[in-house]
């Protein structure tokens, strides 16, 4: 695992920089998967920075659409959870509004997604991923690896939201970016640590320019600046390594960085349904 560290800064700057414009049709969609109330900020630091903070955090899918098909990121909590009263569930758990439903205002429904991908496997992330095994899902090996161990399969409620994508079509990540529409427009790739697969993407659009959607790298807003490693990542080693791969490579690219769980970052997006162009 130590060598796809490494690897990470060298791969993450041979992203090759478009030949042109980006396609002018690209859009990018920012849709409210969720909400983490009241969240205990001590484990999301190693270092003891945030013990007796408390924070929410905003749980954003990303949904990229693009004349070669539609791309679905990240896929929320379980959506279940707004037919729940008050559409809240124990542990400051919410939905409000769910993704199908989002989807449906663009006139799109679970079978009509050509491409899922999750920056990792964690439940925020992958709660409704079972509705879209129909796509191709775009998926590091490792991560592929970590969502269906058997320490994943025992939490059998929350195996349930995606077990459905263990016989889905895959297209591999690995330790080469993704380009997932040919051009360059779309790129996934590997910032492990967090979790042994975790990924970012980076969307370039026409007008807005890049703009860096990258999981849960850091899930405070201070956690960028000062290089917060959560307790529960899987490698310090390799989170650092990421930080300073992703890093790089938004510096080169002048991308727009969305810390994806900070409500700030979430709120400067275009609202739903209007789309970032």
């Amino acid at each position: 695992m130590i060598r796809r560290a490494a690897l990470a800064l060298a791969i993450l700057l041979a992203v090759p920089r478009l030949a042109q414009a980006a396609p002018p049709d690209v859009r990018l969609y920012t849709l409210d998967c969720g909400r983490l109330v009241d969240q205990d900020l001590d484990p999301y630091a190693d270092d003891g920075a945030y013990k007796g903070l408390k924070r929410t955090m905003v749980v954003p899918c990303y949904l990229v659409r693009h004349p070669k098909g539609d791309l679905l990121w990240d896929t929320g909590v379980p959506q279940a959870i707004a037919d729940m009263p008050g559409g809240k569930a124990p542990g400051g758990v919410e939905v409000k509004r769910k993704l199908t439903d989002q989807l449906a205002e663009l006139g799109l429904s679970p079978a009509d997604i050509e491409y899922l991908a999750l920056s990792h496997s964690h439940f925020d992330h992958i709660g409704n991923a079972g509705l879209f095994a129909g796509a191709t899902w775009i998926v590091d090996p490792d991560e592929r690896a970590w969502a269906f161990r058997p320490q994943a399969r025992a939490n059998k409620t929350q195996f349930a939201a995606y077990s459905a994508l263990e016989t889905a079509k895959t297209a591999e990540v690995g330790e080469q970016p993704h380009d997932v529409f040919g051009d360059g427009s779309a790129l996934i790739a590997p910032a492990p640590g967090h979790t042994p697969g975790h990924t970012v993407l980076l969307v370039r659009l026409a007008k807005a320019g890049p703009v860096l959607l990258t999981g849960d790298l850091w899930h405070a807003a201070e956690s960028r600046a000062g290089k917060r490693v959560p307790r529960f990542n899987v490698d310090r080693a390799e989170t650092l390594a990421s930080y300073e791969a992703v890093e790089a490579l938004a510096a080169r690219e002048k991308a727009r960085v969305v810390r994806q769980h900070v409500p700030e970052d979430f709120e400067a997006m275009p609202r739903f349904p209007e789309p970032l162009r």
